[in-house]
């Protein structure tokens, strides 16, 4: 008699658990207890301090004077002269701020050093930033210029990613939109002789300037 084959003989195993009932070995797998251990400080300095693990630069900003201020000594330190900008909202900030940028796609590809964009929510917990394509710019601010400047507000910052996604799902009506991503930190690679690279498939630097609009 021919022997089974592998596939067999794991397929013959999978319909003996099928049909065979027995008791739930790790019942307390379906308890709703928290995975992380609480952590009680506030949200924005989880944020800023795994944010800064992963190589994201934080900076909190009280108002929107406060803003304008940060925003300008950035870009002076910076040198920057050419900032892209094409979502409404984070454009009407700017304007107010008095902080320039460019809102043309016209020389994009030739001129971006930065790209500025808003997002949909922040994860304390691990310092992540979700962005969708809902907004005009889509990815491309995020992903092509060598610096990303993401505006973000304390009411758009949750505890972890759960409740971030949470946070986008309400904001659409139940529907999350068709790309969200999570960014966490610039982007990296050490595919090339484990040699950590940054910048290899997106921005060298990302900045989160986040504005408290609860207090």
């Amino acid at each position: 008699m021919q022997e089974t084959t592998p596939k067999e003989r794991m397929l013959k195993k999978i319909r003996k658990a099928l049909i065979e009932k027995r008791e739930n070995p790790y019942p307390r797998l379906e308890e709703n207890e928290p995975v992380y251990p609480v952590n009680n400080e506030l949200p924005e300095f989880i944020f800023a301090e795994e944010f800064g693990k992963i190589g994201g630069q934080f900076i909190f900003c009280e108002d929107i004077p406060h803003f304008a201020q940060n925003m300008q000594e950035l870009i002076a330190h910076k040198s920057w002269k050419h900032l892209f900008c094409w979502e409404e909202s984070i454009a009407a900030l700017l304007q107010k701020a008095k902080i320039g940028y460019e809102g043309s796609e016209q020389h994009f590809i030739e001129q971006a050093e930065v790209g500025i964009t808003g997002c949909e929510a922040l994860a304390a917990r691990t310092g992540s930033i979700l962005i969708s394509n809902q907004d005009k710019a889509g990815r491309r601010l995020s992903v092509y210029p060598h610096a990303h400047i993401v505006i973000a507000y304390t009411s758009q910052l949750k505890p972890d990613i759960k409740e971030a996604i949470q946070f986008v799902r309400d904001k659409y009506e139940g529907k999350l939109p068709s790309m969200l991503s999570n960014t966490t930190g610039p982007s990296r690679t050490a595919d090339i002789e484990k040699t950590l690279v940054l910048g290899a498939h997106g921005p060298k630097e990302i900045f989160l300037f986040l504005i408290d609009d609860q207090s």
